[in-house]
């Protein structure tokens, strides 16, 4: 026999040596979390996430180092008809009072009324750090509420960029809160269905979240050669806790097959190792691959997420190399242990006649007797699910999008509609020689007057436009408002009137002149434009790679080519069932959201790659186990349904943990959480039942021994069978007439 492979290697070590296993991950699991933690996070900078035009500006205003404070509003309305000026002149002087006494307060501006006298805004400025005012603004808020006390008859509310923060991390932190709370109990509870058995329910769970813990660890180093981002754990939580599991889960239950079929403990990890164990190596660097097509979006938010996933998946493939072995070896029968009597009695594995499955074969029927028709239907029936992703439109969502839950979106709303000019604002970043600078505030004047009569704009303040000019004289800044809501047309349609023709209107003859206009539409507009711009770059990667791996795993270019094209088709068809759901109004009532009638921006390149390598687990290890049945000598039809059937179980209980951990995500509270949560769990439902239930076997039926072809350097000069027992016959009605 030749070297055996490094799987089985490295597990029959850790099983003969199990305690030194264990010992050495846990101090491996120790050394990265304590040494992350001691080297502290490096975070990206707004220079790292400068993208297109809107990152020029924000690079523009940031070179000029204005001080810009925290600022917060007390707004007075009337709770019904028109506002008494006195009662609200005397319920401002009130609140600037009370607040001038409070720590944290700078200054208190002049009460400025809305132009209709429907409203009056009193301006706070607050001191300190502007990033960390969230923090802080509670004991403001706590003296708004005591005005409001004494001035029953009037509506006194306080809205402000560090009150909205403040609400929507409070919001946020109930949401994380719960599904953290959720995810863990509902993800044991269905291992433990699919196990029977409490230990071995326990263990992939263990894997996983030790892997999480680690990882966690090496991003945090690894933050300071690829800053990280603020999304960067959660996605490590996510995917980590995804293939953490599932490598387990096909570990476990193979090794459990094996002792049932009467295999020594040592002999079952060996095979398990040989066969899933080369299964996870595989769809681990299929994973590592897709998510290192992040980097070619040379976007610092991608960037941050790939170097996250990449640690994650890398440390879960591992610890089922290493640590799993010998975890298992030292429980030994004990794994299935505490048994769950009737769960036990379902789920306990099975040798001869009584381990062939019943369900399953139903289900193949189709794809084995009539490949053809079978395969023309299922094809037809995802792409028609998947054409609406052809009307797919990228926004950013914008403060409309926010729950209106909380006091401080609703006080967001009334301010928005008496001061029109404190809601969605273009911001016109300007860089010249110093001395230009009274040529640029004179242009910039001159650009605020033009668009005061435009219907696209908010009408020109009272006191004149307020330009900001940087102690050196070189960067000037003008905000310009419109009255129109962030990701409606309108908005747009302001935004390129000013990149195409107002701003170089008035700009453009200024010797040695560098501007740019930015603000929040600018930035959806842009990084819309980015995700379309790099999204083929991405996926030609992605899918270039995964080819090659998938072809030398298996020997065989079909195989590899049918991989690349059932995860595209799994791919379009959550693509289109998310336009169907999020940019339609028929789902709002079912799932809790307002339409935003687009996308959110990054969510379309991000779960290509996420979908693309975690659809890998499924297909790796169900066409592992009908290469196996090849291997040995069995015809095609009788393998398909073999690999199939015999990898059902394992990956239903795969799929049905991801989507009910996915789905959690949807039941949050914010827009970008739900189209995740949805996207993710619908396709990967799609992906372990259409796709590999009906699609696959129809594909590989067809294809037959075309499966396996390759050119004569990739073929394996032998063929040596992993050492397993020859599987039960299949039943005559599944396999029918050839």
């Amino acid at each position: 026999m030749g070297r055996r492979p490094v799987t089985v290697r490295l597990a029959r070590w850790s099983a003969e040596h199990p305690w030194r296993a264990i010992a050495l991950w846990v101090v491996f699991v120790a050394v990265c979390f304590v040494g992350g933690s001691a080297a502290g996070l490096n975070e990206a900078t707004d220079e790292d996430q400068a993208i297109g035009e809107f990152g020029r500006a924000q690079l523009i205003v940031d070179s000029g180092g204005f001080d810009r404070p925290a600022t917060e509003n007390v707004l007075i309305t009337a709770r019904s008809g028109s506002l008494d000026q006195a009662a609200a002149k005397a319920a401002a002087q009130d609140a600037a009072d009370r607040l001038r006494q409070v720590d944290g307060v700078a200054s208190i501006g002049t009460p400025m009324p809305s132009r209709d006298g429907s409203a009056l805004l009193v301006p706070i400025t607050m001191s300190g750090d502007p990033g960390t005012a969230g923090d802080r603004v509670q004991p403001l808020r706590d003296t708004t509420a005591k005005v409001q006390d004494a001035h029953p008859q009037l509506r006194v509310e306080q809205v402000g960029g560090p009150s909205i923060d403040k609400a929507l991390d409070d919001t946020l932190g109930k949401d994380f809160k719960r599904a953290e709370l959720l995810s863990l109990p509902v993800t044991l509870a269905i291992l433990i269905i699919a196990f029977g058995a409490l230990i071995a329910a326990g263990v992939p769970v263990l894997l996983a979240l030790s892997s999480v813990a680690a990882a966690m660890g090496l991003s945090t180093l690894a933050s300071h050669l690829v800053p990280a981002t603020d999304t960067t754990a959660s996605v490590i939580l996510l995917i980590g806790m995804a293939v953490g599991v599932d490598y387990s889960l096909f570990y476990v239950r193979r090794e459990r097959e094996e002792r049932a079929k009467g295999r020594s403990g040592l002999d079952a990890v060996e095979i398990a190792a040989e066969t899933s164990g080369h299964a996870v190596v595989v769809s681990g660097t299929a994973v590592i691959i897709s998510m290192g097509g992040l980097l070619l979006a040379q976007d610092a938010i991608f960037s941050s997420l790939a170097v996250g996933s990449i640690l994650v998946v890398a440390v879960a493939v591992i610890g089922s190399l290493t640590v799993l072995p010998a975890l298992l070896a030292k429980l030994g029968r004990w794994v299935d242990r505490p048994r769950v009597p009737l769960l036990w009695r379902l789920t306990a594995p099975r040798t001869g006649q009584s381990a062939r499955p019943r369900f399953w074969p139903a289900v193949l029927k189709p794809a084995l007797r009539a490949p053809v028709a079978t395969l023309l239907i299922s094809v037809a029936l995802l792409l028609a699910l998947a054409a609406p992703a052809l009307g797919m439109k990228l926004k950013f969502p914008g403060p409309e999008d926010v729950p209106r839950t909380t006091a401080a979106m609703q006080a967001y709303d009334r301010l928005t509609a008496a001061f029109p000019s404190n809601g969605t604002s273009h911001t016109v970043a300007v860089r010249a020689p110093a001395e230009q600078a009274d040529r640029v505030r004179a242009a910039l004047t001159d650009l605020a007057g033009r668009t005061a009569t435009d219907q696209l704009f908010a009408p020109a303040e009272a006191d004149g436009p307020e330009i900001q000019v940087s102690a050196d004289r070189r960067v000037s800044v003008l905000e310009v408002a419109t009255p129109h809501a962030s990701r409606s047309d309108e908005a747009s349609r302001s935004l390129h009137e000013l990149r195409e023709d107002l701003v170089p209107a008035t700009l453009g003859g200024i010797p040695g002149v560098e501007y740019a206009v930015g603000g929040g539409v600018a930035a959806s507009e842009d990084y819309a434009a980015h995700i379309w711009a790099k999204l083929p770059i991405v996926a030609a990667f992605v899918l270039a790679l995964t080819f090659l791996v998938m072809a030398w795993t298996f020997r065989s270019v079909v195989v590899a080519l049918t991989s690349i094209l059932l995860n595209l088709l799994s791919a379009g068809a959550a693509y289109g069932l998310l336009v169907l759901v999020f940019q339609s109004t028929w789902a709002e009532g079912l799932l809790g959201f307002t339409s935003m009638d687009a996308i959110v921006t990054w969510l379309p390149l991000f779960l290509f790659v996420v979908l693309f390598g975690l659809s890998m687990d499924y297909h790796v290890f169900v066409v592992s186990r009908i290469r196996e049945a090849v291997d040995r000598g069995m015809p095609n039809r009788e393998a398909v349904a073999h690999g199939i059937t015999s990898s059902a179980g394992v990956v239903t209980s795969a799929a049905v943990v991801m989507v009910a951990v996915f789905s959690i995500f949807a039941t949050l509270s914010m827009i970008d959480f739900k189209q995740l949560g949805i996207g993710l769990a619908a396709a990967i439902l799609l992906d372990a039942t259409i796709i590999r239930a009906v699609v696959l076997p129809s594909v590989m039926t067809l294809l037959g021994d075309a499966n396996w072809w390759a050119p004569r350097f990739m073929r394996r000069r032998t063929v040596v069978a992993p050492a397993v027992e020859p599987p039960p016959a299949p039943a005559p009605e599944l396999v029918g007439a050839r």
